[in-house]
């Protein structure tokens, strides 16, 4: 792990200030309390305004998150987990990249139950 740990109460941004949500499955691994995030979990974005310039403007907000840079020695059930070093690529519903996802905020403590 290379940093803070990313969980489900981090505070992750598209690069248009799109919102990202994590679902994840973990519940056992925590920090802070809260589930370490996965890079196996969804990450959804919400609230991306980004269009593409045209006329008229062609929407292409954000979507979800490919993770491309993971913590290598820190799993749980066999998924890597992230943190602060991890580095992923927001992308539009067609799959096209659009940009880093930002990590905000993240949980610096890690515990298993």
């Amino acid at each position: 792990m290379a940093g803070p740990s990313v969980t489900i109460a981090a505070t992750l941004q598209c690069p248009h200030g799109g919102t990202v949500q994590i679902t994840s499955a973990n519940q056992r691994a925590k920090a802070g309390g809260a589930p370490l995030a996965l890079a196996t979990d969804t990450f959804t974005v919400v609230g991306c305004p980004f269009q593409i310039p045209a006329t008229p403007p062609i929407p292409s907000p954000c979507v979800t998150v490919q993770w491309l840079v993971t913590d290598l020695r820190v799993t749980v059930n066999g998924a890597p987990t992230l943190s602060l070093s991890s580095a992923g690529l927001c992308l539009s519903a067609a799959q096209v990249p659009q940009g880093p996802v930002t990590i905000v905020s993240t949980q610096a403590r890690a515990s298993s139950q």
